[in-house]
């Protein structure tokens, strides 16, 4: 089995692992980036294929590179995807392709990092895996019967994809709204929302939302000030997308889903609903149980203070709400990453205990 030794490992291709590794490459580090995925920018081309993003292109630049649309258009995800690739390769980025880490433990002088075949050995690693790691489905789907097609959001792709007949789309936040109304045009939709998350247009007064985000100071606003905190138990907007407007088009809402029996849905309110498909834009949940670091994932969650983990050299990037609103979105990680490339380059250059 190969053993390889690096200054920094990078678990993770998306936007956050690219964006530490423009700050290692400009470092002169010794590092590598492992991504999972067979290319870069796997997890954005194997979303719903009318996805777009909204924030517009002028607020998606990565560290070194402006996103490559003109301002106020919103890219679609193979847009995101290409300009990911484009930026690991402009820069040399050296990313490892189909290399799931399985696991990661400290050794002496810092970690070992498992792969399928190979060991990496490295003095710091950043986990830059992202929010999207497994989709979370709620217990009430177990029970429907195997007449019932159901999906995550993750696996949707498009209304072709799905069989004749009615559509159940459970969850009321960004991906389950765009979804609803993109199928709605061609069946019955139903949305079932638990929670009614606080719901922002997309342009206002001229603007789009994102130009009144930043001049107002709203994606600089930390988890470390009473604002930021009020902000991150508001859970995330919904942008552009409104229930008005939804249902207008025909999609009808229900409250939250409560159970299942056979082909049956059970609401909180007492109502039911026969249904054929169901779509569980239920979100993700966080799986880092390959992580064997003592002290390091607390309730599923790693835990650290502005991305740096109480286990000396581990850091975590990309995650929702890592220091202020903007840490898990494609133009704002950028701050975050700049920050860890700091305390890296801090920690490289005082020697360690045991080192010479």
């Amino acid at each position: 089995m190969t053993v390889r030794r690096w200054d920094v490992i990078v678990v993770g291709g998306g936007q956050a692992g690219l964006a530490i590794a423009w700050h290692l490459a400009r470092q002169g580090r010794r590092f590598v980036v492992l991504e999972a995925g067979s290319h870069i920018g796997h997890a954005w081309r194997t979303r719903w294929d009318s996805l777009k993003l909204f924030t517009p292109a002028q607020y998606n630049a990565l560290p070194g590179m402006a996103f490559p649309l003109p301002a106020d258009t919103y890219p679609g995800k193979e847009a995101v995807a290409d300009f990911l690739s484009r930026y690991a390769a402009t820069f040399d980025l050296p990313v490892r392709l189909d290399t799931r880490v399985t696991a990661l433990r400290t050794v002496s002088g810092g970690f070992e990092l498992r792969t399928t075949g190979e060991v990496f050995h490295a003095d710091q690693v950043v986990v830059a895996t992202g929010p999207f790691q497994a989709p979370s489905v709620p217990p009430a789907g177990v029970r429907f019967d195997d007449s019932v097609t159901q999906l995550h959001s993750a696996e949707y792709r498009n209304p072709h994809g799905l069989p004749d007949g009615s559509v159940l789309v459970v969850g009321g936040g960004n991906s389950g709204l765009q979804i609803a109304e993109e199928l709605v045009t061609t069946r019955d939709v139903v949305v079932s929302v638990g929670e009614h998350p606080p719901m922002l247009p997309q342009r206002l007064l001229g603007r789009d939302l994102f130009w009144w985000l930043t001049r107002l100071g709203v994606m600089r606003v930390s988890t470390a000030t009473r604002l930021g905190r009020r902000l991150r138990a508001r859970g995330e907007f919904v942008i552009g997308t409104n229930r008005r407007r939804l249902g207008r088009a025909g999609v009808r809402f229900r409250s939250r889903l409560v159970g299942s029996d056979g082909r049956t849905a059970q609401f909180a309110d007492g109502s039911g609903l026969d249904v054929g498909v169901v779509i569980w834009a239920t979100g993700y949940r966080s799986d880092y149980s390959w992580i064997h670091v003592p002290d390091a994932v607390r309730d599923g969650q790693i835990a650290h203070s502005r991305g740096v983990t109480q286990a000396p050299g581990l850091y975590v990037l990309g995650t929702p709400w890592q220091h202020t609103r903007g840490s898990a979105l494609l133009g704002f990680v950028a701050a975050d990453a700049a920050y860890l490339a700091g305390r890296i380059a801090a920690r490289h250059a005082t020697p360690q205990p045991g080192e010479g």
